[in-house]
């Protein structure tokens, strides 16, 4: 089918392009002009912003802590509710089913699952299977595993490293590597309570500096696009910007993503000891262009943190509003659901929003500063309308924090700053930056030959109602969203590397499952037959 987008404004900063002009679909492809052809399809989008279909690097969708959480807290999902006659039925239950519908209907055609663990990556595959309309992906959880600290503890060097984890990626259907708090999950099993950067993992002499670097050469080493996925040490204490100016450092000029980096923002200073250290982190980042970032926005609103940080969410429960939590240790990082209320008018909780805002206001850069809520850590991925609107207007900011305490906003830079994303600004951050970080070179643009996955939107005034509800959403040339509701389902493909790798590695893993475990190492790995899918996958390139 050939179809004509017409007259609308088109921002495609891929291809430096911000004015009114068409975009023509034929079939799943962006195309050329279609010369002396008549389109079977026109849309006259007149007046409305088109973009490329918008993309999430870090939003955890899918696996065991996202369901632990929608068991704790069946009050605060859907799911507890009759299920209404207009969504089709789903094996993993109506929440799952809407997660794509709602990322659709903002725009999103493309949302990264950040943290599965090798172990349970069959279940998560399935569950994001049952995700509608958008493409996904995941990534895989190193660092705590008694195999790699056993692999760097005993000097095995960077090429049995590296094939461990490309057996580890080929196995588990990855699109990148993901390392949470490294060791300090290991060290959580020998009764430690807080680990730093340069602290050891008993029972194994090694930093978390040494596991972190020996992953990140790793991943260089099997020319994986996506750069180390990083949750580091000390998240959510105060004066913990020093860890990660420090993890900055230790990075030494190789390539680095940070996640949810609002959530490392916070200096000491003031009565409390607890204030916003955004612009001194933004200024770090700045300097370093190896590093890449995603904020972590907290808004204000109850939600759930959830994290294979487990040391962090053992000592947060105390924290836990509703009065209940979930903490569980297992076989490599385990897992914590603490439930959360984010307040206005608490001082700790109005500096976490300020600083989340500095660090996309401060850094310089939207190619290296990615839209994250960590959702639902901070805030459900829902409220990224409200977010987008206020990174768009130094007026809506002002609105906020008016009704802010005095004392928590005297301790952020935030009233200061003037600068307010464009249009531009957000398709660079949202579309341009995550394709090229994530190694997806058919999205993120719309350029002939890009998959037809395009986002059109009214030229509200009000932004947060204009990213709220998309006119239109086209995945892969399939009209899916019309004015913000499903149009039609369809199922899109999970995005996976398959780096090559000493296939040596292999016979060693058999070896130590068998002696651990007393198991095949291959009851781990996803087979493709068993996600239901006509072709499940798509394959992202490696370097190497």
């Amino acid at each position: 089918m050939l179809i004509r987008l017409s007259g609308g404004r088109v921002i495609d900063p891929a291809n430096g392009r911000d004015g009114i002009g068409d975009i023509w679909i034929r079939d799943d492809r962006i195309v050329e002009p279609a010369a002396g052809e008549t389109p079977d399809m026109v849309y006259d989008v007149t007046g409305k912003i088109v973009m490329a279909g918008a993309i999430d690097i870090h939003s955890h969708i899918a696996g065991g802590n996202v369901n632990t959480a929608r068991l704790l807290l069946p009050e605060n999902h859907r799911a507890h509710v009759a299920r209404p006659a207009a969504t089709p039925l789903s094996t993993a239950g109506w929440s799952t089913f809407e997660t794509g519908c709602r990322y659709a209907a903002m725009g999103y055609t493309t949302v990264i699952e950040p943290a599965v663990p090798p172990h349970l990556a069959l279940h998560s595959h399935l569950e994001l299977a049952d995700i509608p309309i958008i493409d996904k992906g995941t990534l895989s959880v190193l660092g705590n595993d008694d195999f790699l600290l056993s692999l760097i503890r005993d000097g095995a060097g960077p090429a049995a490293i590296a094939d461990y984890v490309g057996a580890t990626l080929n196995a588990s259907k990855g699109i990148g590597v993901k390392c949470i708090n490294a060791g300090a999950a290991m060290a959580f099993k020998h009764n430690v309570r807080s680990f730093n950067l340069d602290d050891v993992v008993p029972a194994y002499n090694l930093s978390s500096r040494a596991i972190v670097e020996a992953l990140q050469q790793a991943v260089m080493d099997l020319g994986i696009p996506h750069p180390l996925h990083l949750h580091t040490n000390n998240l959510g204490i105060g004066g913990n910007v020093e860890t990660a100016l420090a993890t900055i450092a230790a990075a030494r000029g190789k390539p680095l993503h940070l996640a949810h980096l609002q959530f490392y923002s916070y200096g000491k200073e003031g009565k409390r000891g607890f204030s916003s250290a955004a612009a001194e982190l933004a200024e770090a980042v700045n300097a370093n262009a190896n590093v890449t970032v995603d904020v972590g926005q907290v808004m204000f609103r109850q939600t759930v943190t959830i994290s294979m940080d487990v040391l962090r969410q053992f000592n947060a429960m105390g924290t836990a509003s509703p009065k209940k939590s979930v903490i569980y240790d297992g076989d490599a990082n385990g897992g914590g659901i603490v439930p959360f209320n984010y307040r206005s008018n608490n001082f700790y909780n109005a500096v976490q929003w300020a600083s989340g805002l500095e660090l996309f206001l401060l850094i310089n850069d939207p190619m290296r500063v990615f839209f994250s809520t960590d959702h639902p850590n901070g805030a459900p991925y829902t409220t990224y309308p409200d977010l987008f609107a206020l990174i768009m207007s130094r007026e809506a900011r002002a609105s906020w924090l008016a009704d802010l305490p005095q004392a928590a906003v005297e301790m952020t830079t935030l009233p200061s700053l003037t600068r307010e994303y464009s249009f531009y600004d957000i398709a660079m951050m949202t579309r341009v930056a995550p394709s090229k970080l994530l190694g997806l070179r058919d999205r993120g643009h719309l350029s002939p030959g890009a998959l037809a996955d395009v986002a059109i939107y009214h030229d509200d005034p009000d932004r947060a109602a204009m990213f709220r509800f998309a006119h239109l959403v086209f995945k892969d040339g399939d009209l899916v969203i019309r004015d913000g509701r499903v149009t039609h389902y369809r199922f899109g493909r999970a995005l996976k590397v398959s780096p090559t790798y000493d296939s040596a590695i292999d016979r060693r893993l058999s070896t130590y499952y068998d002696d651990v475990y007393g198991i095949s190492p291959d009851l781990f790995k996803v087979p493709v037959e068993a996600l239901g899918r006509e072709n499940p996958f798509g394959e992202v390139a490696c370097g190497r």
